[in-house]
Formats: C-alpha cells, structure tokens, sequence
C-alpha cells in the first residue's frame, strides 16, 4: 500500500493521505502482526504490574537530581540563524534536539552547517533522523540516508533518535515489524563510527510497543514522545492514567523488556494553541492558551522529571507559530510566557536536587535544594488555596521569573500557575 507523502510546512508534520477505509484493510491483513504483540505483552506485563506499582509507590519519594533534564528542539529559519541561537542561549539549556528529515537530503549541508554552529555556541544536539513511506519501500535508500547523516552529523552530535512517531501511519511505518526493518541497519553503521543510539520514539500513549522492540533493538537510550495534551492538564487522567502514572508505567514496560538497563528520555512534548489556525498540530480539545501552555510546561516537567525514572524532556519546539516558545509570524520572534515560563525553570531547577514531594491537600509542594538554596515548585491542579509551609519564606518568584511577595510570613496563596518559593 503506497501513498504519496505531503508535508504539512505549517505544523511541521505529515498530512495523513491514506483514507480511513484503506487504514482499516491494511491492519486487518496484518493481523498476524498484531497476534504477535498480543503474545508479547500479555507475557510483559505479568511481568511489568507489580514493578509498576512499586514504582508508581514511590514515585516522588526519592532524591534525584536534574542534571542536563532539559533539552529544546531548535530548527534553523532561513537568513536567521544568529537569531535562533541567541533566543536558544537566552533560556538557559544547553541540550539541544535537531530533526533531520530523509527526504531532505539534499540539505544535509544546509543541516550540518546549523549544528555545527550549535556546537560552537557549547550545545549538545541530539540528532532525530526522521522517516517516510518511501524509506520503507526503498530500505536501500534510506541505508545510503543513515550512512551520510552519520558521516556528516556523526561527529558533532551526541546521539541519534532512529526513526520518529513510526506508531502513526502517517509517518510510514504500518506496523512494528516495518520499524523493526527500518531501524536495524542503523545499529551496524553507528557501531562502525561508535554513536549512541536513541529509540525506539513511540508517541503517545502506547507503551505496548515497547517489549517486543526493545528486546531486539539495543538502543542506548529509550525515548518516548509522551503527549499528554490530550488530557488537558498533565494531573488529568488519561483513561486513569495521569502524567506521572504513565511515567511509572513507561519506566517499567521499558524494564521489563529492555536488553539492557537504559536511561529513558521523553524527546517529544507539548501543548498546541487556540487561535494558531492551520500552525496548530491539532484540533480541538488539545488547544489551550498561552497561559495554560506555560502553566503546563513547568507542571509537566517537574512531575515527569522528580520521579527520577525519565532523565530528560525535550520540549517541541524553540520557534512555531502553533505551539512554539516564540511566534516567528509577525517577523521578530516574540517570546510566548511559555518562553519565560521555560527559562525560569530552567535556571532554577537545572542542577537542583529533588527531596520530595510534601503531602498536601488540593496542592502540589515539590522541594529542592540547589547550592546554598532550600526551595519549592507549587501549584494547585485545581481551585486556589493557602498553604502554610510551616517556616519562614523568604522570597517567591512567579512562573515567569518575576519576584512577588508573599501572603504571610510562612503561607502562601496557591492557583494553577506555578511558583518557586524560597526559604
């Protein structure tokens, strides 16, 4: 089954061209394929469950450290990239995601010359090399692909995410099988030239595909792109699941059917915007406003992130009109709160330690300690409400770096836009 590949230019994704009613037949005659990951998760996750709810206990209980937990994917934009690199410098991160797409390979030059200049500013990229149809149905083609990313970005980048969302049809890939295939030959090559390996890119909600990949694929890290917008918030449950239970869930899934123990990080991750039109990635109940974007950001990270079971967060993207940390329409890059949002936590918790999360009524309390500094991220999922942290505050500064004044001497009045509190 073949059809032709359209890139949406304003979302940054494919169109999905094939019709629903093709979709269908081709999952039904490959049936036999999804039998096989039946087999393999009913096995796993006997398995998973009991690990999974170990974790899932004592998720947020234990110290960790976010040491380089935060990473933005950056794209060049044509006769601006001194731009791109000083609003990129501005947020404070120094992990860096970089898409290379195999049906540009004729900008590979374009791409190396980007990257290069990444590394000279002192970030570290990690290099997405994304997939379409034609390299299913061409597996020489896209061998010749990896082959010359490799040769020409190899020495510069730190790893390479093998293949992207290929759990969406759109993406080309129509079953795991098919990514089994697509993603073997990078294993031979990156040995030759000792690079890391990052996958296996699931996107979204579907650990089940896990298992059966990881047991083949030796990737050097698991990544996962774990949306959760469709939820709403990241504490609004997905069938149950929340944010922090589906972390719990990936941590174990990726245990049980890893080769070897592997750190995971969530490569992919944001929230959409109302009113963006067609530079939205989506339609309808995952748009939200610039505030509740930025509201999300910083929630999303520290409860993925203070588990210490996801090692680092790519945001997507730097610059996007329909969900960016800066609009690129109106010519000057306009920094979105998501922005200031973004460097706030970035400067405050990049190199912080995670003590654990204080039981709390309707709010959410994570405390940290970062050099000298004693400190709390706090927020409410939901109506605003006063806590009284026991203990003298010393300063608040809101979620996008702004210092405010507290309610009391020890309180605090807590709403859904998050705060660093200090003691």
């Amino acid at each position: 089954m073949d059809f032709p590949f359209d890139w949406n230019e304003f979302a940054d994704q494919p169109h999905n061209v094939a019709p629903r009613a093709e979709r269908l037949k081709h999952h039904i005659r490959r049936a036999d394929g999804y039998a096989a990951l039946l087999a393999w998760n009913v096995w796993t996750i006997g398995r998973a469950w009991l690990p999974y709810r170990r974790l899932r206990k004592r998720m947020h209980l234990r110290r960790s450290e976010f040491k380089n937990a935060f990473g933005c994917a950056v794209s060049p934009l044509q006769g601006r990239d001194k731009d791109v690199l000083s609003l990129l410098a501005e947020t404070g991160v120094r992990q860096t995601l970089v898409r290379v797409p195999s049906w540009e390979r004729h900008n590979l030059a374009r791409l190396e010359s980007f990257i290069r200049r990444l590394r000279g500013e002192g970030f570290d990229v990690l290099a997405a090399l994304l997939q379409n149809r034609n390299d299913v149905l061409n597996p020489g083609g896209w061998r010749e692909f990896l082959d010359e990313a490799f040769t020409r970005l190899g020495p510069l980048c730190s790893a390479f995410e093998v293949g992207h969302a290929w759990n969406r049809t759109k993406w080309g890939v129509w079953d795991y099988g098919e990514y089994l295939d697509l993603a073997a030959p990078a294993f031979g090559l990156a040995g030759l030239r000792g690079l890391k390996l990052v996958g296996p890119a699931v996107i979204d909600f579907e650990f089940h595909l896990y298992p059966p990949t990881l047991a083949v694929l030796p990737f050097d890290t698991v990544s996962s792109l774990l949306y959760v917008d469709r939820a709403g918030a990241p504490e609004n449950g997905q069938a149950g699941w929340t944010a922090a239970d589906k972390v719990c869930l990936l941590k174990a899934m990726v245990e049980a059917g890893a080769r070897r123990p592997s750190r995971i990080w969530i490569t992919e991750v944001n929230w959409p915007l109302q009113g963006t039109g067609p530079y939205s990635p989506a339609s309808g109940r995952p748009n939200v406003t610039e505030d509740e974007q930025a509201d999300y950001l910083v929630r999303y990270h520290v409860l993925c992130l203070s588990g210490g079971y996801i090692d680092r967060v790519y945001w997507w993207q730097l610059i996007a009109p329909g969900y960016g940390l800066a609009d690129s329409r109106e010519g000057a890059l306009r920094r979105r709160p998501a922005f200031l949002a973004y460097k706030t936590m970035v400067g405050e918790l990049e190199g912080a330690v995670f003590l654990g999360r204080e039981a709390s009524l309707g709010a959410e309390i994570f405390h940290f300690e970062r050099g000298q500094d004693r400190l709390a991220v706090c927020w409410t999922p939901g109506r605003t409400r006063t806590h009284d942290f026991g203990r003298a505050v010393r300063r608040v500064i809101d979620r996008d770096g702004r210092e405010t004044k507290p309610s009391s001497s020890s309180g605090l009045e807590l709403e859904g836009s998050p705060v660093y509190v200090f003691f």
